[in-house]
């Protein structure tokens, strides 16, 4: 591999991209719109029925509770694990069955009609205790934004590097390249470098200037952010070298990143929690790399997590990256 190579590819691909102002302009300005179009019509967020978190097995005893209408029952593995969605009110009340203990947050209204559904016609001898939590809700345009900057990285990503690479083979770019001492591995990790610092930049800038305005929650660190971003970026340029690897159609192409795109856009947790989804949805959305990216900025931002708390969303991405990478280089073809 050389250096000076592999560097005068990086130069190129960015001053073809900045020379195109068009979409330069558009990988700006359509992020933006969408989040303010968000403020505007979600700035105190959608509901649209009570949530009640679960620890442990539905009991016979409450079954009246888990019978009502309206009510969304999502089971969590342990208490830790969603006290924290009640404290922003996302769960309207959290139930732990085993230690027949309930938590509010005491300044939810949600929350309060919850507990008097819980303990209808128990009376005082319900043997429930109650414990109380507060914390301000989330906006839903809080809770959206990490998707939304996903996405947008999601189609920056495939289509500024699948399609961008099939169009070179198609116009003989590739061909003339091939004539030169350039290895694919060095074309390829060009590609990679030159629309990875871009999108992360780009990302940055709109975070930024948008948070300026609508002062977004920001509960973690904005370093570990920007490392889920460029390490969820990697990812998603990495599957478009692959696609783009063998194929010299724009058509199939653009079907393809069709068929890839629409799925991981409505199946990654982007525009709605997938908690109380079907299994199979659930399971799916686990093979794209937009859901484990989406799932981690959302944990620091919104739960301030650390590091260590996403490790196995950053395994995921990094294993995305390696393999995608990896089969590119190896089927990727000139002509």
């Amino acid at each position: 591999m050389n250096a000076r190579r592999l560097y005068a590819l990086f130069v190129a691909r960015n001053l073809e991209f900045f020379r195109d102002r068009s979409s330069f302009a558009w990988n700006l300005v359509f992020p933006v719109m969408m989040i303010v179009a968000f403020v505007f019509a979600f700035g105190d967020g959608p509901r649209e029925s009570y949530k009640v978190g679960v620890v442990g097995a539905h009991s016979e005893r409450l079954a009246a509770f888990f019978a009502s209408e309206h009510v969304s029952f999502i089971d969590y593995p342990a208490v830790d694990a969603a006290l924290g969605k009640v404290e922003r009110h996302q769960l309207d009340l959290l139930l732990d069955t085993a230690s027949g203990t309930y938590w509010t947050n005491q300044e939810a209204p949600g929350g309060y009609f919850m507990e008097r559904l819980l303990l209808a016609g128990e009376g005082d001898d319900s043997g429930l205790q109650r414990r109380s939590v507060s914390g301000e809700a989330v906006r839903y345009v809080d809770w959206v934004l990490p998707g939304v900057l996903g996405m947008n990285m999601m189609f920056s990503a495939l289509w500024g590097i699948g399609y961008v690479i099939v169009r070179y083979r198609k116009n003989g770019v590739l061909k003339r390249l091939r004539a030169t001492p350039v290895t694919s591995l060095e074309f390829l990790l060009a590609q990679l470098a030159s629309r990875l610092w871009l999108l992360v930049g780009i990302g940055a800038l709109i975070f930024f200037g948008c948070n300026l305005f609508f002062g977004f929650q920001m509960q973690g660190s904005y370093l570990d952010l920007l490392l889920v971003f460029a390490l969820g970026c990697m990812s998603l340029i990495s599957l478009g070298l692959m696609v783009a690897s063998r194929i010299a159609s724009e058509e199939l192409a653009n079907g393809l990143l069709n068929l890839m795109s629409m799925p991981m856009m409505f199946l990654s947790g982007v525009w709605f929690s997938l908690e109380g989804a079907a299994p199979w949805m659930r399971y799916m959305a686990e093979i794209f790399p937009l859901t484990h990216l989406t799932r981690a900025t959302r944990a620091i931002m919104l739960d301030g997590t650390g590091l260590a708390g996403i490790a196995t969303e950053i395994g995921v991405l990094a294993v995305m990256s390696a393999v995608f990478l990896a089969l590119g280089a190896k089927l990727f073809r000139w002509e």
